[in-house]
């Protein structure tokens, strides 16, 4: 990925929910380059930079990523762009859904 898609995306979700206070990004050149840090300078957002070799300081998208490459990605061979996005977000929408109902119930304890 680039630098001007991550910008793109940023801008994408700023118009639909506002910027965020933070972002929480790996050390990938497409988060350390000087468009990104530009663009958070712009909206006034902190870039906070996992600890190079450490997955543990970013579990929550490390569980994700994982997420949709076992439940989605593996399971489909997307014929066209349009077929992906359509498979990934209906995947997204029900992974968010589950995420919810199981953050809404209580903890069991043995």
């Amino acid at each position: 990925m680039k630098a001007e898609n991550v910008v793109e995306v940023l801008n994408r979700l700023v118009r639909q929910r506002g910027a965020p206070k933070f972002l929480f990004a790996d050390n990938g050149a497409e988060f350390t380059g000087h468009l990104v840090d530009l663009w958070a300078y712009h909206h006034n957002v902190r870039i906070d930079f996992s600890r190079p070799g450490k997955p543990t300081d970013n579990a929550f998208i490390e569980t994700f990523n994982g997420s949709l490459r076992h439940e989605c990605l593996n399971l489909h061979w997307f014929d066209n762009l349009v077929e992906a996005k359509r498979l990934i977000e209906a995947w997204r929408i029900d992974y968010n859904v589950s995420c919810r109902f199981l953050r809404s119930r209580p903890s069991v304890t043995g």
